[in-house]
């Protein structure tokens, strides 16, 4: 028996260091993301690229002979760091001010330009961890062998976290830094450059992140997706310790590691679910973290969120004929295959940008008329094409039927997420949403092992065991349900109306449909309370309106709209729904074709999605690999010059030609004097 006690203490010892290693790595990237927020209310995506860039650069350096892990230790992060400054001075400096929405957009578009800046360089296979040399040797501690090097991370992390405590609590730079971030005016008006001072810490929050890079490379292997598999985990941190707490971060990024490994030693089945559960509990009961507001932050209120509406050069009439005309060109776009152009371009094309466009149409209901941004929003989405599928698999072979119970289980997951969620707001109604939308993806791929966990107990209670829900990441689905759509009428021996054309009139009418539902509820007094809320809430709030009872009402028919919107997708799949539907990565891209299209008028975001996904097409079909990021850097010129999206361009055309008319004449005459 004390045998057994001894291993298990061993054992559970092990498992600890486990954690505190990978905690120390999860300190770095927090810390970072924690300072840059502090300091400058940033909410930077690109954070985990960073990282990720660290750590290539790291491999590159040893693997060509220029130095060792030592070397890359050092030079890998000072270069990321020059970049992190450049990157302040040129994209982020002109975004302050603004709404801080626009700089989470902005940084999405970083990450999309930086995945593929990175598999343009090294590829997109695994490279070789980083050889650490001596570190990779074993000790013996208290009866059992671990390797150096997680001794080392540990020590290394520990010593740079408090290096940079020490560096912003007791030192004039991190004193300027504190005073900057509660009033930047004050700071300027004392004769202090405090824009060098935010491009430093920036710079120093992408130091951060490149080493703990480098430390990661040290213990696995690196790959295209790193950045993307850190930057949640990065924001769970944050948050529970505390949006801009640096003690928040380190205690944060610890406590998760930790829990991540005993859970994973314990009960692996429930890995990646407790985490979340931890984030929206807190975000809950404490949604300034564990350690309450950050040491020396005042957020302030923000800039202006810059909607399209109310931009346009059109009248309503004119309008109205455009939109008539959409509509005709769209039902008469089958006529046109085999003729102007095959049916990919009706059946993938129109259909992918249809749907798209009503998954945009859904955010903007809440992110453009009512100032919530929801990162979490493919949750609804994947949710949609799940209940979709599953209704026609086990219930009724319908698509009508299964379209609906799509559209029903969104509406009832968005109203317990937003009865939850609206009672915080900001940058926390985004992480919050963001939380539920992972939960739910983490337990997509999860259930097949929670089915081998529970259907034995549940079966020997008698009861019927859990069908198949999800298959993981094999995804699940019905066969191509959407075939069971009658076939259409016809003329003699021909069909007017083929199956799939058939169904391709039901997505039009469906979206053409969901629009002029959505337009008749903005038009309405409930929409002009919206807008009231997203100008400001509490004015709308002393004008009597429970403004928290409009905002989840809002979020309830914005989440029937995306579960229609990933029914429609689920059918198109070929019945099929799988953890794809569920990525996060969908809900900044559909926030990114809100805002190219223009937030704020419903059919701005419909026309983002056209352009985004014919661009993308136009790239695809020209060979350009990268066509991510060249969606990326056409995305962040669109938030630096044009935020007001796509619609709002012939008005800043006019603009600019009514200034140049307006303008007097230069006089070129010359006086001649005798």
């Amino acid at each position: 028996m004390v045998a057994l006690q001894a291993v298990s203490g061993a054992a559970f010892l092990d498992q600890l260091i486990n954690g505190l290693t990978i905690g120390m790595v999860y300190v770095l990237l927090a810390a970072g993301l924690s300072i840059i927020f502090g300091v400058m209310d940033v909410i930077n995506f690109a954070h985990g690229e960073l990282l990720a860039l660290g750590a290539y650069l790291g491999v590159a350096i040893t693997t060509a002979g220029i130095g060792n892990f030592w070397i890359a230790l050092l030079v890998a992060p000072l270069a990321v760091a020059v970049l992190g400054g450049a990157l302040e001075r040129l994209t982020i400096r002109p975004l302050y001010g603004r709404d801080p929405l626009y700089h989470i957009l902005l940084t999405f578009g970083l990450v999309l330009i930086f995945v593929d800046a990175i598999e343009l360089v090294w590829g997109t296979q695994p490279l070789r961890p980083i050889d650490t040399g001596v570190l990779s040797g074993t000790i013996s501690i208290l009866g059992f062998q671990k390797t150096l090097y997680s001794y080392f991370v540990i020590l290394m992390g520990s010593v740079v976290a408090g290096g940079a405590w020490l560096m912003l609590e007791r030192t004039r730079f991190g004193l300027v830094v504190r005073a900057g971030s509660m009033d930047r005016d004050m700071v300027r008006h004392l004769g202090i450059d405090i824009d060098r001072y935010y491009t430093l810490v920036f710079a120093f929050g992408a130091f951060l992140a490149a080493f703990g890079g480098v430390v990661l490379a040290g213990r696995q292997s690196v790959g295209p997706g790193m950045g993307g598999s850190v930057i949640i985990p990065a924001f769970i941190v944050v948050v529970l310790g505390g949006l801009g707490s640096f003690r928040g971060a380190v205690v944060g990024g610890l406590l998760v590691g930790v829990v991540q490994v005993l859970v994973q030693w314990q009960v692996p089945f429930l890995e990646g679910l407790v985490v979340f559960l931890l984030m929206i509990g807190v975000l809950l009961v404490r949604p300034q973290g564990l350690f309450g507001s950050p040491e020396w932050h005042d957020p302030g209120e923000g800039g202006e969120l810059l909607t399209a509406a109310g931009s346009g050069v059109l009248s309503g009439r004119q309008r109205r004929l455009i939109g008539g005309g959409v509509v005709a060109l769209l039902a008469i776009a089958p006529l046109g295959i085999g003729v102007l152009y095959g049916s990919y371009a009706v059946n993938t094309i129109i259909v992918d940008i249809l749907i798209w466009g009503l998954f945009a149409l859904s955010l903007d209901l809440v992110m453009g008329y009512t100032g919530l941004v929801s990162l979490g929003h493919v949750l609804f989405y994947g949710l949609g094409a799940y209940a979709t599928v599953l209704f026609a698999l086990y219930l009724v072979p319908s698509i009508w039927l299964a379209l609906l119970a799509g559209i029903l289980v969104a509406s009832l997951i968005a109203w317990v997420v937003g009865y939850l969620s609206i009672r915080v707001s900001g940058v926390y109604f985004a992480m919050i949403t963001l939380a539920f939308a992972e939960l739910f993806a983490s337990l997509a791929l999860k259930m097949p092992s929670l089915r081998r966990q529970f259907n034995p107990a549940i079966s020997s209670l008698g009861l019927p065991t859990v069908p198949p829900l999800t298959n993981g990441e094999d995804g699940i689905g019905s066969g191509g349900f959407y075939y069971l759509l009658d076939s259409g009428p016809e003329f003699g021996d021909v069909a007017l109306l083929g199956e799939i054309h058939l169904y391709y009139y039901v997505i039009v009418a469906l979206v053409v449909g969901s629009y002029l539902v959505s337009r008749r509820l903005i038009d309405a007094p409930f929409g002009s309370v919206l807008q009231a809320i997203r100008e400001s809430e509490q004015r709308a709030s002393f004008l009597g309106y429970d403004t928290t009872m409009y905002k989840r009402r809002a979020f309830v028919v914005s989440g029937a709209l995306a579960g229609l919107a990933g029914g429609l997708r689920a059918t198109q799949n070929l019945g099929r729904a799988s953890p794809g539907f569920l990525d996060w990565l969908l809900s900044g891209e559909v926030i990114v074709m809100t805002l190219l299209g223009g937030m704020g008028t419903l059919y701005g975001p419909m026309v983002g999605a056209a352009g985004y996904l014919s661009l993308e097409e136009l790239l695809l079909s020209n060979g350009i690999e990268q066509w991510q990021g060249v969606l990326g850097i056409v995305f962040v010129l669109f938030v630096l010059f044009v935020p007001r999206g796509i619609v709002s361009i012939p008005a800043l055309v006019q603009a600019r030609t009514t200034a140049q008319s307006d303008a007097p004449p230069e006089d070129d005459s010359t006086e001649v004097k005798d």
